[in-house]
């Protein structure tokens, strides 16, 4: 197998960006971008530290960031498994990409930054629901904002309301082979989504 090791030959395979690709670059929230970011519940945070590179989707019930200025977004680190993969990146190197989804559109905008994670009292307070305080907030300084091709989401059908669920094994049967049956299999996967739901926030 042939390996490309340099931007030369990268380059000589694909040719220049058209100008548009180029120009839609910005380095804070423009009007657009503000309404395209505000209405996505949904992102990809991807980070990268000492021990690998992590891709973690993020979701809320409304937007799944909050503005502070045109040039910094926050967003509360809801419970999750506690494996704090993303988290301890942030702590380690604070690079990160957020990739902002809107359900039924095939265009994605794209946020390249730093990050800090925070548990300042203030700012967890802003996102308080049922009672409840993420605890700690990655606050995001935005180097570039710029929207995505879609051509990756319409060659996937993404939106088409196929479900291709049938075939996927559960989380339990995943959870079971990992661990030689000894945890995962029915039992989890028919308690987990009570579970879920009572420890959301």
């Amino acid at each position: 197998m042939h390996k490309i090791s340099d931007l030369a030959a990268l380059h000589a395979l694909y040719g220049k960006p058209s100008a548009p690709a180029l120009r839609k670059v910005a380095t804070e929230l423009t009007p657009l971008y503000r309404i395209w970011i505000m209405a996505s519940q949904l992102c990809v945070l991807s980070t990268v530290g000492p021990e690998g590179v992590d891709g973690s989707p993020r979701g809320d019930d409304g937007p799944v960031v909050t503005e502070l200025d045109a040039r910094t977004l926050a967003m509360p680190d809801w419970r999750g498994n506690n494996r704090l993969d993303s988290l301890r990146n942030i702590v380690e190197d604070g690079r990160i990409s957020c990739m902002f989804i809107v359900p039924g559109s095939n265009n994605v905008v794209r946020v390249n930054g730093t990050a800090i994670l925070t548990d300042d009292d203030t700012l967890r307070a802003r996102f308080e629901k049922n009672g409840h305080q993420p605890a700690t907030v990655i606050v995001i300084t935005i180097s570039e904002i710029y929207s995505q091709c879609a051509r990756a989401l319409m060659r996937a059908g993404i939106w088409e309301g196929v479900d291709r669920r049938a075939d996927l094994p559960s989380i339990g049967d995943i959870l079971a082979e990992m661990t030689s049956g000894e945890e995962g299999g029915a039992p989890y996967d028919s308690a987990w989504a009570s579970r879920a739901e009572k420890t959301m926030w």
